[in-house]
């Protein structure tokens, strides 16, 4: 089934090709349809996801799907939150992200934090029943960034029970752990059920 990713992000696209093979989607990303990206305006990962997936399958006439997730932190009344990717400003890169999220924890003992995400699955832009499905992973942020894999906040973000950083997993094992892993598996659940 060819599906529009109502996405931007490199990483996140690779990430759901994977995740979404082995049960027959096709994805191609916004980009690819000439499709900009939608405001982002919601005050949740579910209403943003939902905003984004209508606004794609709207403009590509397409079945979309939709992320909307980042990072909360306990420490941070659970900032950067929904504005993970723009932390910094709208067009902040990942090291402007987490540069300002460390200097935001420079002085705050509780590290913990936790990935957040929201998938949204569309049938069309009017579809009344979307699939909304959810995954969290909890960890903490360290100081000195591990690994060169992943993206965001990855390099920061520890697994505790591994003793190792996002950015150090090999893609499957995150692909298995993550929050969007998670989430991609019970979306993919529902899906089944429904038909």
């Amino acid at each position: 089934m060819k599906v529009v990713l109502a996405s931007s992000n490199q990483g996140k696209l690779t990430e759901l090709k994977t995740l979404l093979a082995e049960d027959g989607f096709e994805l191609v990303s916004q980009d690819q349809q000439g499709i900009a990206p939608a405001p982002e305006d919601g005050l949740t990962f579910i209403e943003n996801a939902l905003a984004k997936a209508r606004h794609a399958s709207e403009l590509s006439q397409l079945p979309a799907i939709a992320d909307d997730s980042g990072i909360v932190v306990s420490a941070l009344d659970g900032a950067p939150g929904i504005h993970s990717a723009r932390y910094a400003g709208p067009q902040a890169d990942d090291a402007a992200n987490n540069r300002k999220l460390l200097a935001a924890l420079a002085d705050q003992p509780d590290r913990r934090a936790h990935y957040y995400c929201a998938i949204v699955f569309l049938h069309s832009a009017r579809d009344p029943a979307p699939l909304i499905a959810t995954g969290s992973w909890s960890g903490r942020i360290i100081n000195t960034p591990r690994g060169d894999g992943g993206f965001g906040y990855d390099p920061y973000f520890l697994v505790p029970e591994l003793e190792v950083t996002a950015a150090q997993l090999p893609a499957s094992q995150k692909n298995q752990l993550s929050h969007r892993g998670q989430a991609v598996r019970a979306f993919l659940e529902q899906l089944r059920n429904s038909k």
